[in-house]
């Protein structure tokens, strides 16, 4: 079936179009779609609610708001960069340790949440800090394992590549994200860091990101957002997946709210996409060319 299209709309012409492909799973079996499940693209930073869960299991002393900063891509605001501080300080180590690069800082980079994280595995396991970030590192090899048994895959068959921040991404297809996200709450530590998620979504991201604004519906959704146009999300083991083709990030909140839609479920003012100029005068708007999703 074909995938989502996302128009972006100023005055009577249609400027831009975004095609997003689509994906929901749950008990293991494909529930719809929209364009291509079987999409191969890389999990970046949606994978970090999975990647949290071993240190969530090591230290079961964490409070929800270091547990969430360690699952997001924040938005250095002051009360997102405290919790990261707190990783730090129970990692013993400090801001020069983390290995995620000056974004303006070290401790400003949109992932140092899950940096100060895994400094902070390291420390709990006896591993080395230095060179955290590296494939041969023990902590990598963790993050793989973990990733790969969440997608219930082999490690070896999932291609590997360096994120953004420097330390290891995986290739997946987007049913085989959905997948793992649907099984988020039954993996050991899964339940732990969904409900600090849906408690504290503002930290996850920030307003108007799909993935804050999804769990403020406040109908149990867990969501992560990642670079070049990913989301994943899950509600009662519904595991969602999409992906805009183009990599932008402005289609998803529109496309994630059709294909909910599609699903049947609630979306709130989700689809609300209006184009903004310098000035804040809305000049435009997001539309969908809706599709039917494949059951």
């Amino acid at each position: 079936m074909d995938a989502i299209v996302v128009e972006a709309v100023r005055g009577d012409v249609v400027e831009a179009r975004h095609r997003v492909d689509a994906v929901a799973v749950s008990e293991g079996k494909v529930v719809a779609s929209c364009g291509d499940p079987a999409l191969v693209t890389y999990f970046r930073s949606s994978a970090k609610p999975i990647q949290a869960l071993p240190v969530v299991r090591a230290r079961p002393d964490l409070d929800d708001t270091e547990i969430a900063i360690a699952c997001a891509s924040h938005l250095h605001r002051p009360k997102q960069l405290e919790p990261v501080q707190r990783l730090l300080t129970k990692a013993d180590v400090t801001e020069d340790d983390l290995e995620c690069g000056p974004e303006p800082t070290r401790l400003e980079h949109n992932c140092s949440g899950k940096h100060a994280a895994m400094l902070l595995l390291c420390r709990v396991n006896g591993w080395p800090t230095e060179g955290y970030r590296l494939p041969s590192h023990p902590c990598q090899e963790a993050m793989l394992a973990e990733i790969a048994a969440a997608a219930e895959i082999e490690p070896e068959s999932m291609p590997t590549a360096v994120d953004g921040c420097g330390v290891v991404t995986y290739a997946l297809t987007l049913e085989r994200m959905a997948h793992s996200f649907s099984r988020l709450e039954s993996l050991e530590g899964g339940p732990r860091a969904a409900e600090a998620m849906r408690a504290h979504p503002a930290l996850i991201r920030g307003e108007g990101a799909p993935d804050t604004e999804l769990m403020r519906l406040d109908d149990g959704w867990v969501a992560k957002g990642g670079a070049e146009g990913l989301l994943c999300a899950v509600r009662d083991g519904l595991g969602v997946a999409l992906k805009a083709e183009d990599g932008g990030q402005r289609p998803l909140r529109s496309g994630l709210a059709t294909f909910l839609e599609l699903l049947g479920l609630a979306t709130g003012d989700l689809a609300h996409a209006p184009i903004e100029n310098s000035r804040g005068d809305v000049v435009g708007e997001l539309r969908v060319h809706r599709t039917e999703a494949t059951r």
